[in-house]
């Protein structure tokens, strides 16, 4: 007798969370809990309450109909139309190292990897160079194609800024890689814990709640600022922090959303601020299943208009599927909800070079290019 998708499902299912636990213990890039120190630092956050971190608004992580089990066999099992591009996206192959770090900029590297040069430093954030967003190659490989960047082409790193600890956002690897070129790093609470058992010198760590800010130097001050999300990289959740971010110069303003549910957090920020010049913003990876974790590329429109934002560059789609949508899907849906809004999008392709001070700059829909979607 054939048996159900769900029977396999589930089956597939028990069978990573096993593999996962027995990697708990032997793999290192599952990173550290906060402990000593870091770990009272973490609770005396008015943030962290009954043992785990909280959004500011009540928020669950699965919001489906069905079972959670389903939804993740349907994930896993059920053919998506277009999940990944038939062909490889057409990346600039910007030599990051070559840029004058004087000219303020910002680069997409795919994903929620972004590369800034802000008051002459030179700024990573959430990067991952590895070919895949997971604890084992075999799970959420990287789109097919040439990927230029790795932490070895890198120059000397001022600032390396992570948002939380998933596998998306905080890559081991890349962070083993980078230790060498890593001057300062600013994370939420009790990511440090991660990054020390990776080699990390904890002088060069600087973890924040939400509301404090860092002056990095003179011209550049770094904003740690409430996202609704939630954290984990292992058996229990939401034991460091998350958060978004504004880059602040003289000259800009500059907003990270990182991973977040839409929510007045985006309204509060750019009454604050007075507004902000660009927004890089989450757009990917959205489902009805997780719909307060992720926005709709509707609910991102709404977000940056919320920001006051001038323009906006949307990451968090590019690279890795991690949802069950079309690859192309956020980029569409954005640019046709941004018609009417008072932002300018900016849609640069994977390292094409997006000049902070040339307000006039526009980019192609290149997602639409046939060299990239398959043929109907």
């Amino acid at each position: 007798m054939r048996k159900p998708l769900r029977f396999w499902a589930t089956g597939g299912i028990l069978m990573l969370a096993a593999m996962g636990a027995l990697a708990l213990y032997l793999a290192p890039g599952f990173g550290a809990a906060p402990q000593g120190e870091r770990k009272a630092q973490v609770e005396r956050s008015p943030n962290y309450r009954d043992g785990a971190f909280q959004n500011e608004e009540p928020t669950r992580v699965f919001t489906g109909q069905g079972s959670q089990w389903a939804a993740w066999g349907e994930f896993l099992f059920k053919r998506i139309d277009n999940l990944k591009p038939e062909r490889p996206l057409p990346l600039v192959h910007t030599d990051i190292a070559s840029l004058d770090k004087n000219d303020d900029l910002a680069l997409w590297l795919g994903h929620s990897s972004w590369y800034l040069q802000l008051a002459g430093k030179r700024i990573l954030i959430d990067p991952v160079f590895s070919g895949y967003a997971s604890p084992f190659a075999l799970f959420n490989r990287a789109f097919a194609g040439d990927y230029p960047w790795t932490a070895q082409s890198m120059p000397d790193i001022d600032l390396l800024v992570i948002s939380h600890d998933h596998y998306d956002h905080l890559d081991y690897a890349t962070v083993r890689a980078l230790r060498p070129k890593i001057r300062q790093v600013i994370t939420p609470l009790g990511v440090g814990a991660h990054l020390e058992a990776w080699g990390v010198a904890p002088s060069r760590i600087k973890e924040v709640d939400w509301q404090q800010s860092v002056n990095v130097a003179d011209g550049l001050t770094v904003h740690a600022l409430p996202a609704r999300h939630f954290s984990g990289r292992g058996l229990k959740g939401n034991q460091t922090l998350w958060a978004s971010f504004l880059f602040e110069t003289p000259q800009q303003k500059l907003y990270y959303s990182g991973d977040s549910g839409y929510g007045p957090h985006f309204k509060a920020t750019g009454e604050r601020f007075g507004g902000v010049d660009i927004a890089i913003m989450e757009n990917g990876q959205y489902d009805r299943d997780w719909s307060q974790i992720h926005m709709m590329p509707e609910e991102t429109a709404q977000a940056a208009q919320d920001l006051g934002a001038k323009r906006v560059l949307p990451g968090h789609n590019g690279r890795f599927a991690m949802a069950k949508h079309a690859w192309n899907d956020p980029l569409k849906r954005l640019a046709a909800a941004s018609r009417d809004k008072a932002y300018t999008l900016l849609t640069p392709r994977p390292g094409e070079p997006v000049r902070l001070a040339q307000t006039e700059q526009h980019f192609s829909a290149w997602w639409e290019d046939d060299n990239v979607v398959a043929p109907r």
